[in-house]
């Protein structure tokens, strides 16, 4: 997998020139290496957690100033002696002292490779360690959120103490092979059966939380359709507040959709606009038309927008019946409301269930920003809860749960040795996620995806 007895070293931020680079260095060796290149104090006889400013220098000649963050094992990142090395941000600098520090003894870090070392050597467990990816990538204050409630220990504490309770009962049933000839119960079957329930409600809880929670991570997907002239895209330009999308009177001048991220409340709705639904009248709209229902079907949430001077009442509900799609939730949004006498407005189809707007003159548009809020969030975010955001968790507790089903349709017809071969399963995948149980595949999978430096 990797080593762990050598120092590694590479660039902690962004690459390309800046004010600032921080070049991180970690290993047994990081102190004594950058003792070797620093023109300063001595770095081997400094405290822990103090800065230094000095020179690094390649024999004779200064690269640069700089200001050297020293970190003496345990206590820092990794658990190892980390040294951060803070530069001016030019390229040539940035490479001249990575080479030097590798000359000198260090080698290149790998991707993820200083998280790597912080999970082997017990500061992150390994669901702590993919939220450390999760928070750089985080891209709304509610990403950032769960991101963070992750890294410091929420559903890892969760899961640890599921794991606990199941550790005693398998501990019991294992008691029970060793006297299988007694014919004695160690495990009260009713207690074990309270447990499993139990936990499989919360693993169910924590399962279905993966819908929400994967929309805050990755954004939701919201496509705007309806016929063409119906104003999606005045609609998509009021929303954002900019002018994105073409405006024309011309129907079907949107012929390809148009992707923009608007942000509510802390999440990120990825809002598709799309070509108008119609019967096509040449082959360019015809794709069009296609694409917005396939854009439709791979959303989490579709806003239907129709002219309310202009649509029948036939029409509407021909639209309606046709759009419904399993799985996606539909915001019926009557536009052009400014066209319309206030008569007219409490005469429209569906107006207990449409939310009447004007695009044009971004009326109710803040109400409307609420609902498509509310439909997507559905009063599930209090900021308190466990969510879970990674697929490879969801997969684990979805075979965690399946392994206590089994144990429950066991528990009065199957003998203690397949129980507990049964909770084993159970504890091994509940494992899996906090990396109670690694393999060496799965580890270079995660951390691979992590960037250079982290």
């Amino acid at each position: 997998m990797t080593q762990t007895e050598d120092t590694i070293v590479a660039l902690a931020t962004p690459s390309g020139a800046g004010a600032i680079g921080v070049i991180r260095l970690s290993g047994p060796d990081a102190i004594t290496i950058a003792n070797s290149v620093f023109k300063g104090k001595d770095l081997t006889k400094q405290a822990t957690h103090t800065l230094h400013y000095g020179s690094i220098i390649d024999g004779e000649l200064i690269l640069d100033e700089v200001v050297i963050s020293l970190f003496v094992g345990p206590k820092s990142y990794t658990r190892e002696n980390v040294i951060e090395i803070s530069c001016h941000g030019s390229n040539y600098i940035i490479e001249s002292i990575i080479k030097l520090l590798i000359k000198k003894g260090a080698r290149a870090a790998k991707a993820g490779e200083f998280t790597l070392r912080a999970f082997l050597n017990g500061q992150l467990d390994l669901s702590q360690a993919e939220a450390v990816a999760d928070l750089i990538a985080s891209n709304s204050k509610a990403s950032q959120q769960i991101a963070l409630q992750q890294l410091r220990g929420g559903f890892s504490n969760q899961l640890a103490q599921l794991r606990e309770q199941l550790v005693q009962f398998a501990s019991l049933i294992e008691l029970e092979l060793d006297f299988a000839e007694e014919d004695v119960e160690f495990a009260n079957r009713d207690q074990l059966k309270q447990l499993i329930h139990t936990i499989t409600r919360i693993i169910g809880s924590l399962i279905q939380s993966f819908e929400l929670g994967n929309a805050i991570k990755n954004g939701v997907n919201t496509v705007i359709a309806g016929r063409p002239n119906a104003g999606k895209s005045t609609l998509l330009n009021a929303l954002l507040n900019e002018e994105r999308a073409i405006v024309s009177h011309i129907a079907g001048t949107t012929r390809d959709t148009i992707e923009e991220v608007l942000n509510i409340q802390g999440i990120n709705f990825r809002l598709i606009d799309t070509a108008g639904i119609r019967e096509a009248t040449d082959t360019i709209e015809q794709i069009g038309v296609q694409r917005t229902m396939e854009k439709i079907s791979q959303s989490a949430l579709l806003i239907y927008v129709f002219d309310a001077a202009q649509i029948t009442i036939e029409e509407l509900n021909n639209d309606l019946e046709s759009l419904q799609t399993p799985g996606v939730t539909m915001l019926v949004v009557a536009n052009k409301a400014d066209l319309l006498s206030n008569e007219q407005l409490l005469n429209l189809p569906h107006t207990d269930k449409a939310i009447i707007i004007s695009a044009k003159e971004k009326q109710h548009i803040d109400e409307l920003k609420s609902k498509i809020y509310h439909a997507a969030i559905k009063e599930q975010l209090s900021g308190h809860e466990t969510l879970v955001t990674n697929i490879r968790h969801l997969e684990a507790l979805q075979k965690t749960e399946e392994s206590l089903t089994r144990v429950l349709d066991g528990m009065d017809t199957v003998t203690s040795d397949f129980l507990s071969m049964d909770i084993k399963q159970a504890l091994h995948y509940l494992g899996e996620i906090t990396g109670a149980v690694t393999t060496d595949d799965l580890l270079e999978n995660i951390f691979s995806k992590f960037c250079i430096g982290k």
